[in-house]
This record gives structure tokens, C-alpha cells and sequence, in this order.
């Protein structure tokens, strides 16, 4: 199901004299499996931007296309879109209002008119997604949580509405270092099974890293860049100029080369700057071919 945005213009307060552009012209377009990053500063229109992909938000300008159909277009059935594409907003966990786990992560589910083996089939599936024990979590109140599982049970709630664009707005924002892997690792898996296109907002370069396909770059409510994570962090003088930084692999992979190692000049993730460093030990303690 891919996302089309054509020529995106949200102002706020338009018509007054407090009216600011939020977003200024932005089109790109969004294919089935990708996992797309969206950076920016703060205020830069990034929740603005995704709010514009399930209908929160309706564009002073511009279209924004759901599988062929403008989300916006008069006969537009928006409610049955926007059961394909999950929005999940910072600090969902603040969301969850029922007795227990199962219940909250059903609520959805039971709003679509869903029969009971149907909802508990997808609250498992759900549960299952986001690494919580349904034997274990279901009956228990979400309250009872650690905030990291509560934001778990919120995610697995826009899950169990099965959709096939889930987005997420800094989802790992106000965890503890164990919390925020649980959740990247939960986010890893979800893409590499092939079920959901993910869309992520992010000021972690290195979660970005990590885990997107492509990144789009948002600075004053424009696009000014996006190719894939590779592309978009060789270009560090840009991403300087914006507000932004890049990975810590990226600086050290300059360090080092400045210090005079033989490694490759566009590492960014963490995991493979450790295997050219080790690759290059390994040839170092062979020497030279007689």
C-alpha cells in the first residue's frame, strides 16, 4: 500500500496574522516494506508531516495519496484508512485507560466489530510483536507497568488493528537504555517480517542508523534531503547546517581514518565500522606475503 505526497502545504493560523507555513511544498513517495526515518530539528514539521498521513490533519495545499486514493478526496472513506496506517504518538502509554492489558490492546479491535475469537486472535499476535508473555501481562493492569512495557502495550494496541503502515512519533523517547533497545528490537523484527511498511520519527542518528531503509530530511517545513541512511550521513556539512548530527560511528570513522587507518570512509553503523577495524587487525598481524 504506498503513500504518495504531492505538493504538501500545512499553515497554521492561516488567514491571521499569526499564520506559520509548518510545511512548504513537500512531495516523496513511500513503497511497501520500506523503513523510513524522518529527521529533522525540533520544529522543523515532522509530526506535523506524519499527522498528514492518516487524515489528522488536512493540507492547506497538496494531496496525499493512500494507495492510489487522496486521503482528503471527498468520497474518501477515512475512517477505513486510517485503520491501515497505525499512528503512534509520543508517549502513548499516557493513552491507556483500561483494566488490563488485554482489554486496552483489544479496544481497537472491538471498535472494528470484530467477533471475540478474531480480537483475542489479534491481541496474541499483537502481545506477541512487541515481546510481552500474554500468559504473563494479559490479565495484569498496564498501570502495574514499567513505563517501557506500557509503551509496548500501547503500540501492540495500533498492532492488533493489523495495519499496513504503522508510524511512529519518537517512540523511544524518556526511556531508560534497556527500554529503548526492547523497543528498537521489537521495531527490527516487525520490519524484517515483512508484514509492515514503518515510518519513524527520530532525533537518535544512531537509531536511524540502525534501522532505516531511507531517511527523508525535514529542516523549516521542507524537504532538503533523502536517500538511504548511507547517502544522508556522508553528507555531514549539510546535516551540520540543519541543526543535525549523524551517528557516532560516523565521527569515529573520521577520527580514525584522520589518524591514519585504512577503513572505508562511508561506515555508519556501529557494527560494521567493528568489522573493518577487525578486518584490518586481522591483515596487520598476518604482514606482508612473502
Amino acid at each position: 500500500m504506498p503513500i504518495e505526497v504531492r505538493h504538501l502545504t500545512h499553515c497554521y493560523s492561516s488567514g491571521t496574522p499569526l499564520s506559520t507555513v509548518a510545511l512548504d511544498d513537500i512531495s516523496f513517495r513511500i513503497e511497501d516494506g520500506e523503513f523510513i526515518g524522518i529527521i529533522g530539528h525540533t520544529g522543523s514539521g515532522k509530526s506535523t508531516l506524519v499527522q498528514h498521513l492518516n487524515g489528522l490533519l488536512k493540507p492547506s495545499s497538496g494531496e496525499v495519496l493512500i494507495d492510489g486514493e487522496d486521503l482528503n478526496g471527498e468520497h474518501t472513506n477515512r475512517r477505513l484508512l486510517r485503520q491501515k496506517i497505525g499512528l503512534v504518538f509520543q508517549y502513548p502509554e499516557y493513552q491507556l485507560f483500561e483494566e488490563t492489558v488485554a482489554k486496552d490492546i483489544a479496544f481497537g479491535p472491538k471498535n472494528m466489530g470484530l467477533s471475540s475469537a478474531e480480537i483475542d486472535e489479534r491481541v496474541r499476535y499483537a502481545m506477541a510483536s512487541v515481546h510481552l508473555d500474554y500468559d504473563k501481562y494479559a490479565e495484569r493492569s498496564p498501570f502495574e507497568l514499567s513505563g517501557g512495557q506500557m509503551r509496548r502495550v500501547a503500540i501492540a494496541g495500533v498492532l492488533a488493528m493489523q495495519p499496513s503502515v504503522l508510524i511512529l512519533d519518537e517512540p523511544t523517547a524518556g526511556l531508560d537504555p534497556r527500554g529503548r533497545d526492547r523497543i528498537l528490537s521489537m521495531l527490527e523484527e516487525l520490519h524484517a517480517s515483512g508484514s509492515v511498511t514503518i515510518l519513524m520519527v527520530s532525533h537518535s542518528m544512531d537509531d536511524m542508523a540502525r534501522l532505516a531503509t531511507r531517511l527523508l530530511v525535514i529542516a523549516d517545513g521542507k524537504l532538503v534531503a533523502t536517500g538511504t541512511p548511507r547517502e544522508i550521513f556522508a553528507q555531514s556539512e549539510m546535516m551540520t547546517s540543519i541543526g543535525l548530527d549523524v551517528p557516532e560511528a560516523v565521527h569515529l570513522c573520521r577520527e580514525l581514518r584522520n589518524r591514519g587507518m585504512d577503513i572505508p570512509p562511508d561506515l555508519y553503523r556501529t557494527a560494521e565500522l567493528k568489522d573493518a577495524i577487525l578486518q584490518l587487525w586481522s591483515r596487520r598481524k598476518e604482514g606482508p606475503a612473502c
